[in-house]
């Protein structure tokens, strides 16, 4: 009872999906049930079903032991939706499952969910122009021409061209490096970087590259403070100063200097319920709705924890800055909510980590359109995002590095085709540094007429001085 390993690439929740109802149907324990007084043959309780359902999910490494019995329920209620299974008598269609004794069995054929068709997104990755490159709008039919006056050596000179002696004159265009230009190499360079960890020939079912917007990699990178958090331009953005005092309240509970009213018997689970509404409440969830496939796609590396950490790295410089920094001010507080033992239980019956994954999973992920197993592949992500959130929300430095010499080198090429009388004097090549300082010739070591000579041996009694 294994679950197969459905790796990083497009469609991934779809493959889960079906791989999950392959397994369930070929796998599921069917016996004789009696139900008023009649018999049924090959089929099974709800409760069985849930059961064995859970155990299946809990064991996968697609899924995890994070599962809860009532995510399970909720996706043998889409199994009834879907038909992929049916109530006793061939009703299906409605999501009426219960967790109890009432009986269930499979159709002739469980439908398996086709793989959507997606619009065709921009394949290649974003080009730094050429130096040669015209801009927009200008051709070398339309060259701007001084006119002239015609005498012999001009005709002279049009009549070698014209007759192939002497090559046309083209206009050569000096591109300069702009800031749009770099903000298209931070964009470029981090998708092929994303690509090449997801180990994907093409990003184009995974994301759409076009909603990619280079300016938010820049300000998730060099606009954040100290402790790594972003800084936002836009202070209407922001967290609610109340959300942020209950964050406040919470994460360092029970010391909490932004506390102005007094505590009472089940204070702290009125502010996380505060918070938990907030959050439940956003229109969209912090990862977004257009990036939802690629960090789905990235949880089919999580038996490669570091290079998952590497792809969840860069799927995160992708955020909106507003999105990041509440991304990060949510982890930060849950993790010290799940590291805190003075904190009183938030639920009764459920643990506190517990809770912290089933009460955010959805704000943090999820699809805007209908995906069946969304819940669950949020569950798993937000358990990895809370155990590595420190590294995940780090701005990944090689990436940084590797970027920030392609600009570097790129305004090094710009200066030296724009000045290269000045270039030549800064940054001389070999050669020209020979012919500016030609090498001097060694002197050579004077003899020194005590090396001439054997050095002083002492007298040495020889055999012949012996009688």
């Amino acid at each position: 009872m294994e679950h197969r390993i459905v790796g990083p690439g497009p469609y991934r929740a779809t493959k889960l999906w079906n791989e999950t109802v392959e397994l369930f149907r070929a796998r599921m324990p069917l016996r004789k049930h009696r139900c008023r007084f009649k018999s049924y043959e090959r089929c099974f309780t709800a409760a069985e079903a849930v059961d064995w359902l859970h155990e299946l999910l809990r064991c996968s490494q697609n899924f995890g032991p994070e599962v809860t019995r009532k995510q399970t329920v909720q996706l043998l209620k889409k199994f009834l939706k879907n038909h992929v299974i049916e109530d006793i008598k061939g009703k299906w269609g409605q999501e009426d499952f219960e967790d109890n004794r009432h009986l269930y069995r499979f159709p002739p054929s469980s439908p398996l969910k086709p793989y959507p068709k997606k619009p065709t997104y921009q394949k290649d990755a974003i080009k730094f122009p050429e130096w040669n490159d015209p801009p927009p709008g200008t051709s070398q039919e339309n060259i701007p021409v001084r006119p002239l006056v015609m005498n012999s050596e001009m005709w002279f000179k049009r009549h070698s061209i014209a007759i192939g002696e002497v090559p046309a004159c083209r206009l050569v265009y000096r591109r300069q490096l702009t800031e749009a230009n770099v903000e298209e190499i931070w964009k470029s360079m981090t998708l092929s970087y994303l690509q090449k960890v997801l180990g994907l020939d093409s990003l184009e079912e995974v994301l759409d590259i076009k909603l990619v917007n280079s300016k938010f990699i820049i300000h998730n990178v060099y606009s954040v403070s100290k402790q790594g958090v972003v800084i936002l331009d836009d202070k209407s953005k922001e967290l609610p100063h109340w959300v942020l005092s209950a964050m406040k309240c919470l994460a360092n509970w029970p010391n909490c200097s932004d506390l102005k009213q007094p505590m009472y018997l089940g204070f702290e689970k009125d502010v996380f319920k505060t918070i938990a509404d907030y959050y439940g409440h956003l229109k969209e969830p912090l990862l977004t709705f257009h990036l939802f496939d690629a960090f789905v796609s990235v949880l089919g590396l999580l038996q490669k924890e570091k290079m998952a950490i590497e792809a969840f790295q860069i799927c995160c410089l992708l955020l909106p800055p507003e999105n990041r920094r509440k991304l990060q001010l949510l982890m930060r507080m849950m993790a010290r909510i799940c590291l805190n033992k003075e904190m009183p239980p938030l639920c009764d019956g459920l643990g506190t980590r517990t809770l912290m994954v089933q009460t955010f999973s959805r704000c943090i992920l999820c699809s805007k359109d209908e995906v069946d197993l969304d819940e669950l592949l949020a569950v798993r992500l937000v358990t990895f995002l809370m155990d590595n959130y420190q590294e995940i929300l780090k701005v990944p430095l090689a990436l940084q590095t590797s970027i920030e010499e392609r600009v570097a080198h790129l305004r090094r090429v710009q200066f030296q085709k724009s000045y290269p009388e000045v270039y030549q004097e800064r940054f001389p090549t070999p050669e020209s540094e020979a012919l500016l300082f030609p090498e001097k010739p060694k002197p050579k070591p004077q003899l020194l007429m005590w090396a001439l000579k054997n050095p002083f041996q002492p007298f040495q009694r020889t055999r012949s001085f012996r009688m």
